[in-house]
């Protein structure tokens, strides 16, 4: 399955659809990006998985999520700058051979993530 994500907004109890994620790999401290996507009304990749099985590599990878313009768009008035302007996570993969889900709960004051299933 390789790597997927999933984002929901908890603030309003809804997958976060129209947020604005940024896939990177990270070698060296250096980030490259690989591409962007904006979330479905599911809150997943509208295109299924951000690599498949045979495409993933074992290293270091970065997304990065616009949650403020995000949220903004929903109407909530943020205080500027923001609390949580862009949540960036930098994960690594081991094992190419299993699913990596990385999942995101997020509001503008708050977010977790785990490795998923």
């Amino acid at each position: 399955m390789g790597l997927s994500t999933h984002v929901l907004d908890t603030m309003h109890g809804t997958p976060a659809a129209g947020m604005a994620v940024e896939l990177h790999t990270v070698r060296g401290g250096a980030a490259t990006l690989v591409k962007k996507l904006v979330l479905n009304a599911d809150g997943r990749n509208p295109d299924g998985p951000l690599y498949d099985t045979a495409s993933l590599r074992a290293g270091t990878y970065r997304l990065v999520f616009e949650v403020a313009a995000y949220f903004r768009g929903k109407g909530v008035e943020l205080p500027d700058p923001p609390f949580l302007d862009r949540v960036t996570l930098d994960f690594g993969i081991a094992h190419t051979g299993q699913h990596y889900h990385v999942p995101l709960l997020v509001s503008p004051w708050s977010y977790s993530t785990y490795r998923g299933s």
